[in-house]
């Protein structure tokens, strides 16, 4: 208390001054409306400018959260078209209605390891076996196809990438009934091969290449890329066809793991199939 005596006695021109100075443009801006008008415009121009600065760092802190939003959102329209695809003949309302015709469940979960350089990359994803997620379930973006889960603990999973050499997938040529195997030969993390489309077949660069039916992974028409350039095997009568990805394989975040309800039925009528021949 001595101290702030002290103070204001110190400085007491110096206060008396600023009271009289903040007296005098109180009775100035009172007594005139011009100077009333600039007086509340500057006060709302600043007091708007901290507002403005206060929302956007509130906007920041939430944008996990709207963009958590998103994801579901896109999460569970990615499950109608999924679903409306492998139900071509079912309208749409009758397949968010009625469960039965859900083939596909589809969970989102986040990239928090990605590995894009090495001979066989592997991706972690922040959620597990206490998240419904299982081992061979299809790993799809936004963009495209990523990969398979290759093994889960309870909170995390290890993702086996299309980058990787021992990855071996099932896809077609958009608009046909010609497919081959995606493979990568692991020289471009951007690019990988699709192999096993005979001579007869007429390609082009930049056709669409999809994820094909023979998979009880991935369901049909998942975009995976381009065609960037082809060359012939001439051994084989085939195709070597090199596939710009539709995914930047450098930087990935929100992923969709893809579950086909009767995978396990099918396995079991394709493995029972092959051992009656």
């Amino acid at each position: 208390m001595q101290q702030i005596i002290n103070f204001i006695f110190r400085n007491k021109n110096l206060l008396l001054y600023l009271f009289l100075l903040f007296i005098s443009l109180a009775f100035t801006i009172q007594s005139h409306s011009y100077h009333q008008s600039k007086f509340f415009n500057s006060a709302n121009w600043l007091t708007g400018g901290v507002y403005k600065t206060s929302n956007g760092i509130s906007s920041y802190f939430y944008l996990e959260k709207e963009n958590q939003k998103l994801v579901d959102e896109n999460m569970r329209l990615r499950r109608i078209i999924i679903n409306k695809d492998y139900n071509a003949e079912v309208p749409v309302d009758r397949i968010k209605l009625d469960s039965t015709l859900m083939d596909y469940t589809i969970i989102s979960a986040k990239i928090i390891k990605n590995s894009y350089s090495n001979l066989d990359n592997y991706i972690t994803l922040n959620k597990g076996s206490k998240n419904g997620i299982q081992q061979d379930m299809g790993v799809i973006t936004p963009n495209g196809i990523l990969g398979i889960v290759e093994n889960t603990s309870g909170k995390f999973s290890r993702v086996q990438s299309i980058l990787n050499r021992k990855s071996n997938l099932n896809a077609k040529l958009k608009n046909t009934e010609n497919f081959g195997s995606l493979i990568w030969d692991t020289k471009d993390f951007n690019t990988v091969q699709l192999i096993d489309i005979p001579r007869r077949i007429p390609i082009k660069v930049g056709d669409t290449i999809l994820t094909g039916a023979a998979s009880s992974i991935f369901p049909e028409n998942i975009p995976i890329g381009t065609i960037k350039s082809f060359g012939l095997d001439v051994s084989k009568s085939s195709y070597t066809i090199n596939i710009s990805l539709f995914n930047d394989m450098s930087n990935l975040k929100n992923v969709y793991i893809i579950n086909n309800t009767n995978r396990v039925t099918l396995e079991e009528l394709e493995s029972a199939t092959t051992n009656g021949k």
